[in-house]
């Protein structure tokens, strides 16, 4: 046997598992490897190359209903779409079918007929017949109509149409659709008459007449005559489809009832036999992982399976005839919408359905997170309805989801709150001093000489200080007070209810205990000092960045009077060296922008496939005296201002014009700021540049760092979204700096992803960078992503990232950032691509 592909038989009767082992393995198509329960095949297929699973419903750990969903989400090492058949005792024939159909099952065969397993087994398991959608004849005259019809129905159901009564009755004795909506006025033979010649071959035929709104009387008629419903035109969307699915019940129902009747026929004259089958269905329901709930109209508890009872622990009797509320903690729900109110919607409006997740209350008290779907089962005699309520344990992925949310707010290394913490307690703090005049502080406090660790000690050393530093902070603060890590070796303090006084007094308590604990590396000393500057959060501004860059001054100035010191900000520390060098620096590009000072260098992008450059990063530069200054030196300024957004059009105008004036370009990535995506006058400026360039937008990448695109999702979103929508492209710039980066990058539209050059500078020598890098490219790959290699600067690193499939490379290797002029002289007189690649 060995050499054959391996099929999985999982049963918990090691009896009956014998007897499907045996006769699989007579068949000499696969080699039999055997679970006696759900949590040991799900250990196998996480190992094993498993071609075929068959298996039975009820399995201890993970039934056989959890098992099929698990290979279907594709979490095991076989296919998502592995053959998998369930060999059951507890079977009907029309709820095998449904079963099968909705749980993604190849086939449901009773035990007494496992032979059958033999029809599926011998033959090429990739052509197994796929699972039928229920069909739809709608018999509409008007083009318009049906065509509505198809569109709406398409993605549940089969639909077929026929434009008159007769070609309507000919495709139905065809193709015996178990669903018909028919129209009432039809040219030529009647809705009518062809309803009457249909109800006489097949009377219990689903017949869903549609008619206008004031063809409510025939349709009530036509119901009387056996229609099972009706439609007023012109529909709803929810309306057609509600109406097609409870046909569709209807059909099931009426098939499996017929199926019972001559169950029930043939079992009669035995009423133990019959007895035991509803004891087995019963157990499917029992053996599900899912609550299972029935409430009447007053919502309270009429029926229940096993899975509530062990969810719960309560018993059957303290459960019937209670309100289901009565179970739940009120103040748990999510969506805004209580259990109360869902179960009126259901009942007295459109609604059909209706998902909550809420806490459930066991027979402790405890709550337990569930997710709760309610669906209107069925109409009962004196027009009662009743709901069905099918609840599952997400107790652990509210615990995963809350891990999230913990880790989003707070500094992987430090365990102290983020910089998207800060910012969003900042900005609550500030609009409580605004609105009832509070007294806040903010310190902001910086490590003096902590290079001097990194640089000798290395980052992990380094590491090690900032846990130990913020332990230290930490512990000398309040409970109420807010300590948060905002950069490398940058903390803030938000010191709630605090006078400038208190918090000048705990600012220098901070700073005399770590300078009065040096750090020993062997036979060295570094003595660890801060400097802090302090700002009242008191109400006398509006916007909450600038508390910050009052403590950013005040630190400054901390610094500048010999570090280890504590400064309170005043209106005078305007006047301070550094803050002057900023305005200057202001002033100064504000001045080249008005005389066309700054300039755009270009540094080609390859596709690394091909060898060719695809694209071009364009890179301000500001001429002063003939004299190039870089970014790095007059950017700072201007975000400490909050003034990028004028940088960022000139640029915008600039880049446009010049793709307008050199078509040899082809494709360029600017860069925006943070800020533009909180400018409204963006978007509005790049669609006036577009038409005045008359540039086609497919010719723009623009490139966001993914920093400033986590500062605020929301708003990001909708920014790349209406670019998007122009044509432009979207980049996320310097990726896999952040720790949020993955949780958000599926909600970001972005074509490219732009791998940080600290994960690639060292790409070849650490397996860390290596394993990284390949993780953000096959992250990328799975979401439709393109990815770039930043700062490749050796063909080592060219060569290990074409063996790992990233699609692009920038670097100064490939080629530096050039003047238009040199750019263009060099496509003239050079191959397309250098003759190292």
């Amino acid at each position: 046997m060995k050499g054959l592909p391996q099929l999985l038989l999982i049963h918990g009767d090691a009896e009956r598992r014998d007897v499907l082992a045996q006769f699989i393995e007579s068949l000499d198509r696969y080699e039999v490897v055997d679970a006696s329960d759900g949590a040991e095949a799900a250990a196998l297929l996480k190992k094993a190359e498993i071609a075929c699973i068959v298996s039975d419903i009820d399995l201890d750990e993970i039934d056989g209903w959890r098992l099929v969903r698990m290979v279907r989400s594709g979490v095991f090492n076989c296919a998502a779409a592995t053959p998998f058949f369930v060999v059951t005792s507890t079977w009907c024939k029309r709820i095998a079918e449904t079963t099968a159909r909705e749980f993604d099952v190849d086939a449901l065969i009773p035990f007494a007929q496992f032979h059958r397993l033999k029809d599926y087994l011998e033959q090429d398991l990739s052509l197994l017949p796929q699972k039928q959608a229920p069909a739809v004849l709608a018999i509409e005259d008007a083009e318009e109509t049906a065509s509505l019809i198809e569109r709406i129905l398409r993605t549940r159901f089969s639909v077929d149409i026929a434009p008159d009564g007769l070609s309507g009755l000919e495709l139905w004795r065809d193709k015996k659709h178990p669903i018909i909506l028919l129209d009432v006025m039809l040219p030529g033979m009647s809705g009518p008459e062809v309803m009457r010649e249909i109800l006489a071959e097949k009377p219990e035929q689903s017949i869903v007449i549609m008619t206008a709104h004031g063809s409510a009387d025939l349709a009530e008629e036509l119901m009387l005559q056996g229609a099972c419903d009706f439609i007023s035109k012109p529909f709803r969307t929810e309306q057609l489809r509600k109406v097609c699915e409870i046909a569709a019940r209807r059909e099931d129902f009426l098939v499996s009832n017929q199926q019972f009747v001559e169950t029930i026929e043939t079992l009669k004259l035995n009423e133990h036999a019959l007895a035991s089958q509803t004891l087995e269905h019963q157990a499917i329901l029992d053996n599900l992982s899912t609550a299972v709930l029935e409430l009447d109209e007053n919502g309270r508890i009429s029926f229940v399976n096993q899975a509530w009872l062990r969810l719960t622990g309560l018993s059957e009797a303290l459960s019937l005839g209670k309100r289901l509320v009565s179970f739940t903690m009120r103040d748990s729900f999510v969506q805004g919408i209580s259990l109360e109110e869902a179960i009126h919607r259901i009942y007295h409006t459109d609604q059909a359905r209706e998902t909550l997740e809420f806490k459930l209350r066991d027979q402790y008290g405890q709550g337990i997170w569930v997710e709760a779907r309610l669906s209107q089962i069925s109409h009962q005699p004196e027009n009662k309805l009743k709901l069905s309520v099918a609840m599952d344990d997400i107790s652990a992925r509210k615990r995963a989801e809350q891990r999230l949310e913990h880790l989003a707010m707070h500094d992987s290394l430090t365990g102290l709150y983020n910089r998207h913490f800060f910012d969003s307690e900042l900005k609550r703090l500030a609009a409580l001093s605004y609105r009832y005049g509070s007294h806040h502080c903010l310190l902001y406090i910086d490590l003096d000489h902590f290079k001097a660790i990194n640089d000798t000690q290395g980052h992990n050393q380094g590491d090690l200080v900032l846990k130990e530093v913020a332990e230290k902070l930490q512990q000398r603060l309040r409970e109420t007070d807010r300590l948060c890590r905002i950069g490398g070796d940058e903390f803030t303090a938000l010191l709630i209810d605090t006078t400038l006084e208190e918090a000048a007094a705990t600012a220098r308590n901070l700073c005399k205990l770590l300078s009065d604990d040096p750090y020993r590396f062997e036979d060295q000393v570094f003595k660890i000092s801060c400097s802090i500057g302090i700002t009242a959060i008191n109400g006398h501004v509006a916007k909450p960045q600038v508390y910050l860059q009052q403590a950013d001054i005040a630190l400054y100035i901390a610094k500048n009077h010999g570090r280890n010191c504590v400064h309170v900000y005043t209106d005078e520390d305007q006047e301070a060296g550094d803050i002057r060098s900023s305005m200057k620096w202001l002033h100064t590009v504000k001045n080249a922008i008005a005389n066309d000072d700054l300039v755009l260098h270009f540094q080609p992008i390859y596709h690394i496939p091909t060898n060719q450059v695809s694209y071009y990063e364009a890179l301000v530069r500001l001429m002063i005296d003939d004299q190039i200054i870089y970014p790095g030196d007059f950017i700072p300024a201007l975000e400490r201002f909050e003034d990028v957004a004028l940088l960022d059009q000139h640029v915008i105008a600039k880049a446009f014009k010049m793709l307008a004036d050199h078509p040899e370009l082809k494709r360029i990535a600017i860069n925006l700021s943070a800020q533009a995506f909180r400018n409204d006058s963006v978007v509005p400026w790049v669609r006036q540049m577009l038409t005045e360039h008359n540039v086609d937008p497919k010719r723009i990448i623009f490139e966001i760092t993914e920093s400033a695109s986590l500062s605020n999702l929301s708003v990001t979103q909708t920014m790349v979204g209406q670019l998007s929508q122009m044509g432009c492209g979207f980049s996320i710039d310097d990726f896999g700096t952040g720790f949020s980066t993955f949780a958000y990058l599926k909600n970001l539209p972005a074509d490219t992803v732009k791998i940080d050059g600290s994960f690639i500078r060292e790409l070849t020598s650490s397996r860390i960078d290596l394993a990284l890098v390949k993780a953000i490219r096959e992250v990328a790959a799975a979401l439709g992503k393109s990815t770039v290699a930043e700062f490749v600067e050796d063909s080592d690193t060219l060569n290990l990232l074409r063996e790992i499939n990233v699609d692009y490379a920038q670097g100064f290797f490939l080629g530096k950032p050039m003047a238009i002029d040199d750019l263009l002289a060099e496509m003239a007189t050079e191959p397309v691509f250098p003759d190292f690649l």
